[in-house]
């Protein structure tokens, strides 16, 4: 059954985050491109090689098979506009029919091993000519068949909505991702991350200070075990959770208790049966929508008067990113002030300190202690 044609104008992508997938064009670095491009080849292998990948969910929706034969040949359509704009001034873009090309390409009979293998190549192609650009030419210019004018630097963010768009039509989950890259890359996160800044000495020491020795707290995203170690080393208890394995695995190999936790969605313990919660550069993954019931969460389990320690990155939507400690694409979540202290407020928390600092790789952050209300 033939699919109906998508006629909307996506081009909104690039002024706002995209409401489904969670993509925000704006945040993105032309440099990164290639490399994001790239990642996303292994999960359409993952697509690919799923039981049902033929199967569509309903009879006007592509199967996954389907989508991965589109995003093969924007890779390569993409190409094509990009050679243009770097060899023409101004070019206008041929026509594609995507719809059209579905049903003459028969992408429903197409070999799930064989599209895998040109959907890399093309990925790979098209991510070679991005990395091709500099300064000087991510400005110039090309005009689509319907007036729409991009730069190769728009061009680039909007190529990109489309593929991780598509995988979350597939059902790709980017929480699930993300906890891949940092499973995949455990003992570089922890080696890479190993030295403390002074700001975050200094919160510790405030943290510590005001819940006193022997307080018990709960730690959400304990990562390689750094602040762990130096919470325990102010005189605290503290139970050392996370929602990666890899790292949990890393962190019982030597010798400590942990567990595998996902603070939306698993038990996080008894009411009132700690003194603090310490998550530090963690929650940043949460899905906007879901930051308030994860709050709401550890509220429940924090005495009256107990305290929370927060950190995110300032900004505006979410984005995929490879920057930090490892160098493998997840996704975070940017707050503002304002909204982050109406979210903790409604949570059960009371601000009581809320300061900015930059990050390692010049990223700003908010830093938040917070008491149960």
């Amino acid at each position: 059954m033939p699919i109906a044609r998508d006629t909307k104008d996506w081009t909104w992508v690039l002024e706002r985050p995209c409401p489904d997938c969670g993509f925000a064009a704006s945040t993105l670095a032309l440099e990164d491109l290639p490399a994001l491009l790239r990642d996303t080849t292994a999960t359409w292998s993952q697509v690919l090689r799923l039981a049902d990948v033929r199967e569509r969910p309903d009879a006007s929706t592509w199967s996954p098979l389907e989508y991965a034969c589109h995003v093969r040949d924007v890779h390569q359509v993409f190409a094509e506009r990009l050679t243009l704009m770097l060899t023409e001034d101004a070019p206008a873009f041929a026509n594609w029919d995507q719809d059209a090309t579905a049903l003459e390409s028969d992408y429903a009979a197409q070999d799930p091993a064989e599209v895998d293998i040109a959907l890399i190549e093309a990925a790979g192609t098209v991510a070679g000519l991005y990395a091709t650009v500099t300064d000087e030419t991510a400005g110039r210019t090309g005009i689509r068949s319907d007036g729409s004018e991009f730069t190769i630097t728009t061009l680039g963010r909007y190529h990109l909505h489309d593929i991780v768009h598509h995988l979350h039509d597939v059902g790709h989950d980017p929480l699930r991702a993300t906890i891949r890259a940092y499973d995949d890359h455990a003992a570089a996160y922890r080696d890479g991350t190993a030295v403390m800044s002074d700001e975050l000495r200094a919160v510790i020491k405030t943290f510590a200070a005001r819940l006193g020795a022997g307080a018990r707290v709960l730690e959400i995203g304990s990562g390689g075990g750094r602040d762990a170690r130096a919470l325990e080393a102010a005189g605290l208890h503290v139970r050392r959770t996370d929602i990666t394995p890899g790292f949990v695995r890393l962190l019982r190999d030597a010798g400590l208790q942990a567990s595998v936790v996902d603070p939306l969605h698993d038990d996080l313990g008894t009411p009132a049966s700690y003194d603090g919660v310490w998550a530090s550069a963690c929650l940043l993954h949460v899905e906007r929508a879901d930051l308030p019931t994860v709050l709401q969460r550890l509220a429940v389990v924090i005495r009256d008067g107990g305290l929370l320690h927060v950190s995110l990155k300032e900004g505006e939507g979410e984005a995929w990113s490879r920057h930090g400690s490892i160098d493998a694409p997840r996704r975070f979540v940017y707050w503002r002030e304002e909204p982050l202290r109406q979210v903790l407020d409604g949570a059960g928390w009371r601000v009581d300190t809320l300061t900015r600092n930059i990050g390692r790789t010049g990223e700003p952050w908010l830093s938040v202690i917070a008491s149960r209300s």
